[in-house]
């Protein structure tokens, strides 16, 4: 039987360190472990066998999929998606013999990005808002917002819309998302969200 308080649910099974903030109304599943100090926003779902490091910051809606270890170091901003067995690091030379606890890089994962399933992303990278990262893909270097990125080493083969859906770009730089209808604008190397195509047309 699972606990729930305040339409928070955590699996009997799931260990919580004292010192951990878990925002209303995520859940946690079996055999997960949040370590002390760690903040779990508001409607996150944890699944089976995930790992949570002290230090590590999950915003609100973020979905962790099962057998993830969320190393210290990262930070996930709102309604980021994490893939079944996707892997983070958080050191670019580990020794087992060398200490290196103080030198933990950066990761940061901003808001609505996507990584794969069994995709690898190396500490001390950026990947941008909205950005897809393919099952399997290794990432090693920053990922611009909404870039649709594949591979080993991963590479950028194209843009996505806010619902995860291949943008095509006509002529004029314009592309629709074929469930949204969000119309979005690339320009200069990047793309831009300008309108929905009702708002467009009114």
């Amino acid at each position: 039987m699972a606990s729930e308080n305040n339409n928070m649910m955590i699996h009997p099974t799931a260990v919580v360190d004292e010192g951990c903030e878990i925002g209303a109304g995520s859940r946690v599943w079996h055999f997960s472990h949040l370590l002390r100090g760690c903040k779990i926003g508001e409607r996150c779902s944890l699944g089976q066998n995930v790992m949570i490091a002290s230090g590590v910051v999950l915003g609100n809606n973020v979905k962790v999929q099962n057998n993830v270890s969320v190393y210290e170091g990262i930070t996930c901003e709102d309604d980021v998606f994490i893939g079944p067995s996707a892997v983070f690091t958080n050191i670019a030379n580990p020794r087992s013999a060398v200490v290196r606890k103080h030198l933990y890089e950066k990761t940061i994962i901003r808001k609505g990005a996507t990584i794969g399933a069994n995709a690898t992303v190396v500490c001390g990278v950026e990947i941008g808002a909205y950005a897809l990262i393919g099952a399997g893909a290794v990432v090693t270097t920053d990922i611009k917002p909404y870039a649709l990125v594949v591979g080993v080493p991963a590479r950028q083969t194209g843009w996505v819309s806010e619902y995860g859906h291949h943008l095509r770009f006509g002529t004029n730089g314009l592309a629709t998302c074929p469930e949204s209808g969000e119309v979005y604008l690339f320009s200069e190397g990047k793309i831009i969200k300008i309108a929905t195509e009702n708002e467009r047309n009114s």
